[in-house]
């Protein structure tokens, strides 16, 4: 089953997760829905408050490979960084440059409760670095410039006022 995206605005994606300390079917069920939501929107991430959901869990999807990863927390990162345009599912057709690590390692769980590390780089880790962040109730608009986050908003404004 799909679940609905909060779109900016939605004060739960401005809100700090908890961790999971239940793995159960339900948790199982909302990884589950929360991969079929995220290729529905043709998404490459979703984290679950972005459904509404303050748990600490998140999915992504590269190329043909999946993750869910429940209480994340980035272990190492990069002295790389790298700055490139990014997007999000629930500020859709907003896009800002953010900078971030190229390479990071992030461990956690999966939905069974058994830990697992994952080293990503590129856009995978970019992925990663995005989904944790909503998890901590931040957006790629707190992570751009001034200049960008003001052009994105008024771009937000413009098209909200269209829109009604």
């Amino acid at each position: 089953m799909t679940l609905e995206v909060r779109t900016f605005g939605d004060p739960v994606l401005k809100s700090r997760a908890a961790r999971v300390k239940s793995f159960d079917e339900s948790l199982v069920r909302l990884a589950e829905d929360m991969l079929a939501t995220m290729r529905e929107q043709e998404g490459v991430g979703l984290a679950a408050n972005q459904v509404g959901r303050l748990k600490q869990i998140f999915v992504a999807g590269l190329e043909d490979e999946e993750y869910v990863i429940v209480n994340p927390e980035i272990e190492a990162v990069s002295d790389e960084t790298a700055t490139d345009p990014e997007g999000c599912l629930s500020i859709l057709g907003i896009s800002v440059e953010v900078e971030r690590p190229t390479s990071i390692t992030v461990s956690g769980q999966d939905v069974s409760g058994n830990p697992l590390h994952v080293a990503a780089t590129g856009l995978l880790a970019r992925v990663f670095q995005h989904e944790i962040d909503h998890l901590n109730g931040v957006l790629i608009l707190d992570r751009t410039d001034r200049e960008s986050r003001k052009a994105a908003m008024r771009e937000l404004r413009e098209r909200l006022l269209a829109s009604q």
